[in-house]
């Protein structure tokens, strides 16, 4: 069973950036310095645990109206188990947490299917972010 939290040591942070760095740099080939920036160290970061493993990473920014959703992934071997699903449930709860109703993100264009069917609406035409097609999106969290 996975146990997602929000971060609140240097452990849990130190995991959530070995997956990022797993997943988005190792496996997607983009850049350590484009993957790690300037908005790490004011974010909210997720991290969730099997057992004691990290398996699943995230961080969320507030811009303007919105909560901005980022940097979420999972580990290859985990991928299929609907802990995508958690972690975006999770984030929204927050979101909402902080008086925000509107959560916004930026998904690679594979997985824009995966977001439509948690109520995503596609707002953009495709660009590239770390060179990787991107679309963004939108959800109402008042509903």
């Amino acid at each position: 069973m996975i146990k997602i939290k929000e971060v609140s040591t240097e452990r849990e942070r130190n995991d959530a950036y070995q997956i990022r760095q797993e997943v988005f740099v190792d496996e997607q080939g983009v850049s350590m310095d484009e993957e790690m920036d300037e908005h790490d160290e004011h974010a909210i970061h997720f991290v969730g645990y099997i057992d004691q493993r990290p398996v699943l990473a995230s961080r969320l920014r507030f811009v303007d109206e919105y909560g901005k959703l980022e940097r979420i992934c999972v580990v290859k071997d985990e991928r299929g188990n609907h802990y995508g699903n958690k972690i975006i449930e999770e984030m929204e709860e927050t979101i909402k947490k902080h008086g925000y109703f509107k959560a916004k993100l930026n998904a690679q264009k594979y997985a824009e299917e995966f977001y439509k069917k948690l109520g995503y609406q596609t707002i953009s035409g495709e660009f590239l972010d770390a060179g990787i097609p991107h679309i963004t999106m939108i959800k109402d969290l008042s509903i």
